[in-house]
C-alpha cells in the first residue's frame, strides 16, 4: 500500500569509544553511554510506534552497532539492516543519492550516518536550520511525494528530533 508520502528517520550513531592508538576512526566501537542511548532512542521509537522497512547504516562500527540495537528494540529483524559504505564520509549529493535511490516499497527508511553530513541533509530536506544533530539523535522526517527519487531540497517536513539528552531519554538527569 502506498502512501501519499515517505517518512525518513534521520539519525546520527550514538556515542562512540575515544580514538586509541593504531585504531582507525572506522573501528570506533560505542562507549557504554553510547550503547545505552542506542537502546534508548530505540525504545522511543518503538513507544511512538514507529515502524521501519528498512534500515540503511554506514558499516563503521559504531554506527553498525548502533543499527544493531535501534532494530533490536523494534524488532527489525538484523537481515533488514543494509550496511552501505558510501554512508560513511558521505557529502550531503551522496546521502541524498542513497535515499532517492530507494525502493518505493519501503514506507519508512531509517538512515544511521554521520556528522557533519548528516545534519546538513536534514536540513537541505526540511529547509530547517538545526546547528547540530548530536550523536544519538533521530531526526524524523514526512516527505511531500510518495517516490523516494523525489527527495531534494525542502520537500520533507521535520516532524520530530530527538536525542537521549533532550527530554531525559535514558539519562536520569535534567537537560
Amino acid at each position: 500500500m502506498n502512501s501519499n508520502h515517505k517518512t525518513l528517520y534521520l539519525m546520527r550513531h550514538a556515542e562512540a569509544a575515544g580514538l586509541n592508538s593504531g585504531q582507525r576512526d572506522f573501528e570506533r566501537p560505542l562507549d557504554p553511554q553510547g550503547e545505552q542511548d542506542a537502546s534508548a532512542m530505540g525504545k522511543y521509537l518503538k513507544e511512538r510506534g514507529d515502524s521501519l522497512g528498512i534500515i540503511l547504516s554506514s558499516p563503521a562500527l559504531r554506527a553498525a552497532q548502533t543499527s544493531k540495537r535501534i532494530a533490536l528494540e523494534l524488532g527489525v529483524p538484523l537481515d533488514k539492516i543494509v550496511f552501505h559504505k558510501a554512508i560513511y564520509e558521505a557529502s550531503v549529493s551522496d546521502l541524498l543519492k542513497i535515499i532517492q535511490l530507494l525502493d518505493d516499497r519501503y514506507e519508512s527508511t531509517l538512515l544511521i550516518g554521520h556528522n557533519p553530513s548528516l545534519t546538513w541533509v536534514i536540513n537541505q530536506l526540511t529547509g530547517e536550520h538545526i546547528a547540530n544533530a548530536p550523536t544519538g539523535s533521530v531526526a524524523t522526517l514526512r516527505t511531500f511525494s510518495p517516490r523516494w527519487e523525489d527527495s531534494s531540497s525542502g520537500t520533507a517536513d521535520l516532524l520530530d528530533f530527538n536525542y537521549p539528552t533532550k527530554q531525559n531519554i535514558n539519562r536520569g538527569r535534567p537537560c
